[in-house]
């Protein structure tokens, strides 16, 4: 099953997408781990600036890595959102992971981005 997703990051207009893997049980255990972990490194080296700017370069880098399995072909980076994804992760400058699922609104018209979706779950990270 391929299960496309994006993962967003507050306050920064690009986002990452994945068209594999990208359910639940595959991502949140990934993306909890890699946060707790960035959250750490920002607290403890006391910067702020740029947060939303490292964490999505991170996050392509990071990630990417024990994400793609080798194949890189499956992520990008973008500003559109994609209308075939199944699941979307937000990550907010305070630290909450939430988890959406598109509705018909998304569906439809991808361009709406979460305002189409339906929330799932919302957990602090750090």
């Amino acid at each position: 099953m391929a299960t496309p997703c994006h993962i967003l990051v507050e306050n920064h207009p690009a986002f990452i997408y994945a068209s594999r893997n990208g359910g639940p049980n595959k991502i949140l255990p990934l993306l909890t781990k890699f946060l707790d972990r960035f959250w750490q490194e920002r607290d403890t080296a006391g910067e702020n600036r740029y947060t939303p700017e490292c964490l999505l370069a991170q996050l392509v880098v990071r990630f990417g890595f024990e994400f793609c399995e080798d194949d890189y072909s499956n992520l990008r980076v973008g500003m559109s959102y994609d209308g075939e994804v199944e699941y979307l992760y937000r990550v907010s400058l305070d630290r909450k992971l939430s988890v959406w699922v598109p509705e018909a609104a998304y569906q439809q018209d991808p361009s709406v981005g979460l305002e189409g979706c339906r929330q799932l779950e919302d957990r602090q990270v750090a």
